[in-house]
């Protein structure tokens, strides 16, 4: 699951896959602003075919977050 967010962040992102950790910050550490946030939700949807609610975004403040999220939700 990482490292298919990482793979994903990289190259549709343009986030540098050496910065991508479990630990790093979403916005603060990768840059990610909220456009950003709304093509990397869309694209774990369609890839793990998992609903990411709107409320639960907020919880999202790193990689490791994310990764967690969706490995309850496949």
């Amino acid at each position: 699951m990482f490292e298919t967010l990482k793979n994903f962040m990289a190259e549709e992102l343009n986030v540098n896959p050496d910065s991508i950790t479990m630990e790093a910050e979403l916005s603060g550490d990768l840059g990610i602003n909220s456009l950003e946030l709304a093509d990397l939700v869309y694209a774990c949807e369609e890839k793990f075919n998992v609903v990411i609610e709107d409320e639960d975004l907020h919880n999202f403040n790193t990689v490791g977050d994310v990764v967690n999220y969706l490995e309850s939700k496949v």
